[in-house]
């Protein structure tokens, strides 16, 4: 359903039986892992006129992996994140993901 690099890839499923009989399949929520609890794998200080997008390619090999950073730094938004001089926290996942290359032997 989702892309092997995605936040919700992980995340269970759950059907709704509709009042004409139709079942609709939705993905459950997804709770937000606490910072402090993830393995720390480096940190990064943003540069006047960085985007979480290509912090995210530069740190982790893809930029589609910013929500991994908002992650690790309690940001909701990732402009939060592109702060010249913020220190941001560069985790692995709470729940694995397959990262870029992975796939490959």
């Amino acid at each position: 359903m989702f892309a092997l690099t995605s936040r919700y890839r992980a995340l269970p499923t759950a059907t709704h039986r509709l009042p004409d009989g139709r079942t609709v399949t939705y993905v459950r929520r997804r709770f937000l892992p606490h910072p402090e609890d993830l393995t720390l794998l480096r940190e990064h200080v943003v540069t006047a006129g960085e985007r979480a997008d290509r912090i995210a390619f530069a740190e982790l090999g893809d930029a589609e992996l910013a929500w991994q950073l908002a992650d690790a730094n309690r940001a909701d938004d990732p402009h939060e994140l592109a702060v010249a001089g913020r220190r941001l926290r560069v985790t692995l996942p709470a729940t694995p993901t397959l990262l870029p290359g992975a796939l490959n032997g």
